[in-house]
C-alpha cells in the first residue's frame, strides 16, 4: 500500500468514525429504518438522473448495496436506537475488519501473510478488550446487532472487490439506488406508514436543521466521500490489506463521543485503542521504495 493510499485509508476512518456522531443526531429526528432510507434516497434520485451505471456485473452492484447499504445501516440504526451507545458502535461494527479477512480468505483464497495476521490479531484483541470493559453500557441484543451490521458490511467488500468497477465513485453511487426500497418498506412494516414522512416534516423546521444536517454529512461525506474513497482502495487491494483500517474508526468514534456526548472511555479502552492502532500499521504491508535511480514501481513487501 502506498504512502497516498494509507492517507486516504486514514481520512475514511475520520469521516466514518464522524458519521456515528451525525448518526447519533439523525436518530433524534427520524426513525431509525426510514433514516437509513433517507440516508441513501437523497442520493439514489440524482444517481439514476445524472451518472452512467457502472459497467459491471448486476450480481456485484446488488451484493454492494444489500450488504453494505441495506444489511449494515438497517441493524446499525435499529441497534443505536434501542441502546448501543454511539462510540461503542463504532467499536463493534469494526469486527467487519475481521469478518472480511476471513471471507477473503474463504471465497476468494486471498492470502493472509504471517504479518498480517499477527497485526489483525493485535487490533481483535484490542476490540476484544474495549468491548469486555463496555459489555456493562450495552445490553445483548444491542450488540448483536450490530454485529449483524459488521457481517453486512464484510459481504459489501467483498462484491465492490468482485466488480471491480472502472469508476469506484460510480459504483458506489449506483450502491445508493439499492438500500431507499427496502429499507422503506421495512420502514413501513416495523415503524408504520406515516412515522417516517411526520418526522420528515418536522424536520423542515429551525428545530429540524440539526437532522438534515444529519442526513447530509451521511450521505455525501460518509457515503459519497468516504465510500467512494474505500471502494477504490478495495479495487487496488486485497480485502485483507484494507480492511483492517476500518479498526481506526473507533478510535474516532469513542474519541469524539468522549468529547461531545459525555462517553467517557476508561483506562483499558484507552490503552485498547493504542493497541488496536499499532495492530492496523503492523497488518498493512511495509512500502519498499525502489533506489533513487531506478525508473521501476514501489513495490509491497510480503513479509
Amino acid at each position: 500500500m502506498s504512502l497516498r493510499d494509507r492517507l486516504l485509508a486514514a481520512l475514511v476512518a475520520v469521516l466514518w468514525g464522524v458519521n456515528f456522531l451525525a448518526i447519533h443526531v439523525g436518530l433524534q429526528h427520524f426513525p431509525p429504518l426510514f433514516l437509513a432510507a433517507l440516508r441513501f434516497a437523497v442520493i439514489a434520485l440524482p444517481t439514476v438522473l445524472l451518472v452512467p451505471r457502472p459497467q459491471v456485473r448486476l450480481r456485484w452492484l446488488l451484493g454492494y448495496g444489500l450488504g453494505f447499504g441495506t444489511l449494515q445501516f438497517l441493524f446499525l440504526f435499529v441497534a443505536m436506537d434501542v441502546g448501543m451507545p454511539t462510540g461503542l458502535a463504532s467499536l463493534v461494527l469494526q469486527a467487519s475488519a475481521p469478518f472480511t479477512v476471513v471471507l477473503g480468505a474463504v471465497l476468494l483464497r486471498e492470502r493472509l501473510t504471517p504479518r498480517q495476521g499477527v497485526g489483525i490479531g493485535l487490533a481483535v484483541l484490542g476490540l476484544v478488550a474495549i468491548a469486555v470493559a463496555r459489555a456493562q453500557a450495552a445490553a445483548l441484543l444491542p450488540v448483536l446487532l450490530t454485529l449483524a451490521g459488521a457481517l453486512g458490511w464484510a459481504l459489501g467488500n467483498l462484491c465492490s472487490r468482485l466488480a471491480a468497477p472502472p469508476n469506484p465513485l460510480h459504483l458506489t453511487l449506483w450502491m445508493s439506488v439499492v438500500p431507499p426500497v427496502p429499507l422503506l418498506v421495512a420502514s413501513w412494516v416495523v415503524e408504520g406508514p406515516a412515522a417516517g414522512w411526520d418526522a420528515l416534516r418536522a424536520a423542515i423546521t429551525p428545530a429540524g436543521v440539526p437532522g438534515l444536517l444529519a442526513v447530509a454529512y451521511t450521505a455525501g461525506l460518509a457515503t459519497v466521500l468516504g465510500t467512494g474513497i474505500w471502494t477504490a482502495l478495495m479495487r487496488r487491494h486485497p480485502a485483507g490489506v484494507v480492511a483492517p483500517w476500518s479498526l481506526l474508526v473507533p478510535v474516532v468514534g469513542m474519541g469524539l463521543a468522549a468529547l461531545v456526548l459525555g462517553e467517557r472511555p476508561s483506562a483499558v479502552e484507552l490503552v485498547a485503542a493504542v493497541v488496536i492502532v499499532g495492530g492496523v500499521l503492523l497488518g498493512v504491508p511495509r512500502v519498499v521504495t525502489a533506489p533513487a535511480q531506478s525508473t521501476e514501481e514501489p513495490v509491497r513487501a510480503t513479509g
